[in-house]
């Protein structure tokens, strides 16, 4: 019986993430386990938030720029997390064409924007060490927030401008299942049929520029950063200085590594449960990880979660 064209209309909306559908076997175990790891995600980062906002020491560019990765990566973890934790408990996720073309559009956005943002801590610390004396006026509080604030809007903007190239596509026909468990550029492009070299061409150009940019910006500062620091004569000097940017370079070494690894290393050839296990690298574990480097390695902000722990029993 042929069906009537509402209903074929209705079917092509309808996705399937397979998520790790290989994991069935394990029981609750993986839910328990990435459940744990969103709480300590989005618990370090709110804590960091916290930290800044009730410190008056904290209100300077560098924390205020920290405020906002966090932010980042709470919104970042939390497009993709609620999604697979309910993959683990009903095994495949069941998601509308409009959710997955959105679920792309906030993770595009706010991946750039951490990239974006990155470099603009890379700059600030620049501009601290190499230029102290007239870093207040080159680095105001106005011009933390303008930064911050062009990074969230441009990875926006990208992101928009990338997805808008869907609308003149077709969905292919045929099966709708995602052998991943988001939607990631790779899959969405996928769905859709016609000229789709251009929604290619044009997502590469701009993930490659809003990745290698910053990351040249950011490689360039610490070369200056690193001739100033070892020009300082005396030992404490030096390591007072290696201190303020040892989180900072940390972040950048962990957000850029996992990235190189899912998108420069030949996973094109490897099993689907393999290249999904490299894509946890930087959407769970790196957002998790990022405020424990924060808070381990900064004194300052250490200090103010101890007060504040004090202050709550």
């Amino acid at each position: 019986m042929r069906k009537s064209h509402g209903d074929s209309e209705n079917q092509t909306t309808w996705l399937i993430l397979v998520g790790f559908g290989e994991l069935k076997l394990l029981g609750f175990l993986p839910f328990t386990l990435f459940l744990a790891i969103y709480v300590v995600t989005v618990g370090g980062n709110i804590l960091i938030v916290l930290a800044v906002a009730s410190s008056r020491t904290l209100h300077t560019p560098m924390y205020l720029f920290l405020c906002h990765f966090s932010l980042l990566e709470i919104g970042y973890t939390s497009n993709i997390m609620p999604r697979l934790l309910q993959s683990f408990l009903e095994g495949e996720d069941i998601i509308s064409l409009g959710s997955c073309l959105i679920q792309f559009y906030v993770f595009a956005s706010l991946a750039a924007a951490e990239c974006l943002m990155l470099a603009a801590m890379s700059y600030d610390r620049y501009l601290a060490i190499c230029h102290p004396l007239h870093y207040p006026a080159l680095m105001s509080t106005w011009s933390c927030s303008c930064l911050a604030t062009s990074a969230w809007l441009s990875g926006s903007f990208f992101s928009a401008f990338t997805l808008a190239f869907t609308a003149p596509l077709s969905l292919c026909p045929g099966s709708r299942v995602i052998d991943h468990y988001f939607c990631d550029f790779a899959p969405v492009v996928g769905l859709f049929c016609g000229e789709v070299w251009i929604m290619w061409g044009a997502g590469i150009s701009i993930s490659s520029c809003l990745t290698l940019v910053p990351f040249t910006l950011i490689v360039t500062s610490y070369v200056f950063i690193l001739r100033t620091v070892l020009r300082i004569p005396s030992d404490h000097g030096r390591q007072k200085a290696f201190s303020t940017c040892s989180s900072h370079l940390s972040v950048v070494g962990v957000f850029y590594g996992t990235l190189i690894v899912v998108y420069v290393a030949p996973t094109d050839h490897m099993p689907a449960l393999l290249r999904k296990a490299f894509s946890i690298l930087y959407t769970v574990l790196t957002p998790m990880v990022n405020p424990i480097i924060y808070s381990l390695k900064n004194q300052e902000v250490k200090l103010t979660l101890h007060r504040l722990w004090r202050q709550l029993i």
